[in-house]
């Protein structure tokens, strides 16, 4: 009994899209296309929109989606673009904190402020060093400095000026040598020496050791005093030295009193600086009175060390908010870092080593993370929680904490943080964020979800051919010619397996454009043609298909066993999809099954050795179901049967043979033989509906590329669901071979229909009396069930 299976078959024009040349063709002229930021993704744009607009603390954004869909670099230029109106932050700068140096002061001023603050302190500094020469070497100054000295060598010399009248009163000499005094007996008008005083009488030498006691004695009342005159002359100096100082720093400081009457922080912090600047000037004039001069003393050095502020965060008056994306969110990277050096041996840290981090160069504007690296990294998550919390930037080192550094470091005091923080991330992470961390849904409010898939609109196409062009212009060509950009349109859909949707993925059609430019060059043409595509996927195909290939020849020559003539029974061509790094291809897979009477079922072959994955072994168990439903309606479903994939020596997953299975079963159970001039794939549920499966386009053109080898003869072909009727986007190949009547391609909605179109003969609508037709396959299926049935229970079979 042969039927019709025409009826199933699906029209060329059914096989690939219909592109919409008109719009493409409007886009390519139009220069308006070249601003394009996003193409489609409405849900993610408005949400961006809004996340970007509210401006209430917690309205922080997490942009979900897959990777190399274009989120980054759609999120990044709407942004920019969105705030290019908004005003530069607030500049911030650390100045050394006099009263305490281990707590840096922060200090805020207006866009371009800190820079300029710098400028001045740098300035100050110079000015300083220009007017201590002149100050120091004054005549006046040298005057006083001697007059003071003076005072202190006539106290000096008076004191010892009376004693030594008393000691030549007594003939006895005084010498003073090299801030030492001594004295030395005179003998006839004469100072005598060692021999010759040894050489006077025991009477005379006692004599004058008393007499020198005494004048010791005299001395030593004299000079009581002196360590007081040296005091108190010191004291005079650097109180001449400090009023000298002082008069160099007043006109200087009162211009910078004048310039930053309306900063209080400067102000605060002039008031401190007098003090502190008179001490430095201090130090380097006493360095310059020292006999020998350090060699590794720098006076700017020195100065600057102390007063020249550092510039953690600087803005132009012309800049727009800042957009930070930080590629490795480390502790340090993000909230800044403290350096150390070495001097002389010991760990050396001021206020100018402080390093800002990216939310001190995001504050006032907004920052990118991603936040499966984010996540990773240690103190960082809880870290960033709170600074977004408190609204306020620490640079607290976590090492202090766990005990890893026992170093003298800084506390630097935090500072005002106004930014709102972006991350992006995976669903998965999104999910599992939201189910562990109370505080993720209190700070990050906007959800901004990317599809995975754009509709086709015209607008859609606009962006999309806008968004090609840039690059092509950034790479240095004129342009793209409409051919090549429609088979970059067709591109995309196959790469979402949707007739009417983009793929998300824009990176990859960027990824081609690259690889096609290359061939462009090659040919010195400045346009991109459509031949420089089909080369570029040509050598991608070449590179990347060493395991399809390998597959393919295994087949070929006979070393997996698929037929493609002839008809056999319990034996269907399946259609396989394989992933392998950033390439799928499809090939054939012979699913074979076995019935006999018993009860154990049906047995999954794959999952009894551990091969089959879950949603393969749940389409396997559904069979059951069906046969059940089906059948055995009016008795027990008693059989065994064995269901297998040949030749598989790896993890099976996926659903999609499950209408190849149970169509081999029906075919081993019936014993009417299947064609083998066809592939089958599809996924079931218990009552016989087929339903789509994925990877339709490369299982149509794996079992292609075999029937082609083998020589088309008409007869072959393919089935699939009827729902991924929307889903094919084939090769041209393919096409043409459909379109000659060399190869078919067929759409069922039921089993009933796959099983009439394999085995070439109805296979029975029930009638209303709850009986197939005689002869059809149904009516084979009930009767070998029934037969089984009797068998395994006692009774007697036909």
């Amino acid at each position: 009994m042969s039927v019709d299976t025409n009826i199933y078959a699906l029209d060329v024009d059914a096989l690939s899209p219909t592109i919409n040349r008109r719009a493409i063709n409007s886009a390519l002229k139009d220069d308006e296309a070249l601003n394009a930021t996003f193409i489609g993704q409405e849900r993610a744009r408005e949400a961006l929109t809004f996340g970007l607009g509210i401006s209430t603390r917690g309205y922080n954004l997490y942009v979900m989606g897959e990777p190399a869909t274009g989120r980054f670099t759609l999120v990044k230029d709407y942004i920019e673009r969105q705030v290019a109106q908004l005003p530069a932050p607030d500049d911030w700068c650390y100045i050394n904190n006099f009263d305490d140096e281990r707590q840096p002061v922060a200090l805020k001023f207006p866009p371009s402020g800190g820079k300029a603050f710098q400028k001045d302190m740098a300035a100050l500094i110079d000015d300083v060093l220009d007017s201590l020469p002149i100050a120091f070497d004054n005549p006046g100054y040298q005057r006083r400095r001697a007059s003071i000295s003076r005072e202190f060598e006539q106290k000096y010399d008076a004191a010892i000026d009376a004693v030594e009248r008393y000691a030549q009163a007594n003939d006895v000499a005084l010498y003073e040598e090299g801030g030492s005094i001594t004295f030395s007996p005179i003998i006839n008008g004469k100072p005598i020496r060692d021999t010759d005083f040894a050489s006077l009488t025991d009477d005379q030498r006692e004599g004058f050791y008393t007499l020198i006691d005494d004048l010791e004695n005299r001395l030593s009342e004299s000079l009581l005093s002196l360590p007081t005159w040296k005091r108190e002359n010191s004291e005079r100096l650097r109180e001449l030295d400090k009023k000298t100082a002082e008069h160099v720093i007043k006109p200087l400081i009162k211009v910078f009193e004048h310039k930053y009457a309306s900063e209080l922080g400067v102000m605060k912090y002039l008031k401190q600086l007098k003090t502190a600047l008179v001490s430095a000037i201090l130090v380097i004039h006493s360095e310059e009175q020292k006999e020998e001069k350090s060699d590794d003393f720098d006076k700017k050095v020195f100065l600057e060390e102390q007063f020249l502020p550092n510039v953690l965060v600087s803005n132009k008056l012309e800049d727009a908010a800042p957009v930070i994306y930080e590629p490795n969110p480390t502790y340090q990277n993000l909230f800044g870092k403290i350096e150390y050096t070495n001097i002389h041996g010991s760990v050396f840290t001021n206020y100018r080593m402080i390093q800002s981090g990216a939310l001190h160069r995001a504050n006032g504007g907004y920052l990118l993370l991603d936040v499966d690296q984010l996540i990773e990294q240690p103190f960082v998550w809880d870290t960033l929680k709170l600074a977004i919390k408190s609204q306020r930037l620490r640079m607290d080192l976590p090492q202090q904490d766990v005990g890893m550094v026992n170093n003298i470091t800084l506390d630097p005091q935090p500072i005002d943080l106004n930014v709102k923080i972006v991350l992006l991330g995976s669903r998965d992470l999104y999910y599992t964020l939201q189910d562990y961390d109370d505080e993720f849904d209190e700070l990050f409010r906007v959800l901004v979800d990317f599809d995975l898939e754009i509709p086709v609109t015209r607008q859609a196409l606009f962006d999309f051919v806008g968004k090609v062009r840039a690059h092509l212009i950034q790479l240095g060509l004129k342009g793209i010619t409409a051919n090549a950009m429609c088979r970059l349109v067709e591109y995309s859909l196959r790469m979402a397996e949707h007739k009417e949707k983009l793929s998300a993925h824009f990176a990859e059609v960027i990824e081609l454009v690259n690889e096609a430019y290359y061939f462009c060059k090659k040919s010195n043409a400045d346009m991109l043609e459509l031949d420089h595509l089909k080369t570029a996927l040509s050598a991608k195909k070449r590179r990347t298909g060493r395991v399809s290939q390998t597959l393919l020849n295994d087949i070929k020559e006979g070393h997996v066993l698929i037929a493609t003539e002839g008809k056999a029974v319990g034996k269907v061509n399946g259609l396989t999809v394989l992933d392998i790094g950033d390439t799928a291809f499809g090939t054939p897979a012979r699913i074979t099954s076995t019935v006999f009477a018993g009860a154990s079922g049906v047995v999954d072959i794959e999952r009894e050795v551990e091969l089959g994955q879950p949603i393969h072994s749940k389409g396997v168990m559904l069979l059951n179901g069906y046969l059940g439903n089906k059948y055995a309606q009016h008795f027990p479903l008693t059989l065994s049967a064995n269901i297998a994939l040949e030749q598989s020596y790896g993890h099976i997953d996926g659903d999609s043979a499950s209408l190849g299975e149970l169509v081999a079963l029906i075919s081993a159970l019936t014993e009417i033989p299947c064609l083998q001039t066809l592939a089958i794939t599809g996924s079931i549920n218990q009552y016989g509906e087929v339903q789509a499966v994925g990877g339709v386009n490369e299982k149509i053109e794996g079992f292609f590329d075999l029937c082609q080898h083998r020589g088309l003869t008409g007869t072959q072909g393919v089935i699939i669901p009827k729902s991924n009727a929307i889903n094919l986007v084939l090769d041209t190949t393919v096409i043409d071979a459909v379109k000659k009547g060399l190869f078919h391609i067929y759409t069922v909605e039921t089993v009933d229909d796959a099983l009439t179109i394999l085995m070439e003969q109805e296979a029975g609508k029930i009638s209303s009396k709850g009986r197939y037709p005689k002869n059809s396959i149904n009516y084979h299926a009930v009767n070998r069930l029934y037969n089984i049935a009797l068998i395994v229970n006692g009774g007697d079979g036909e």
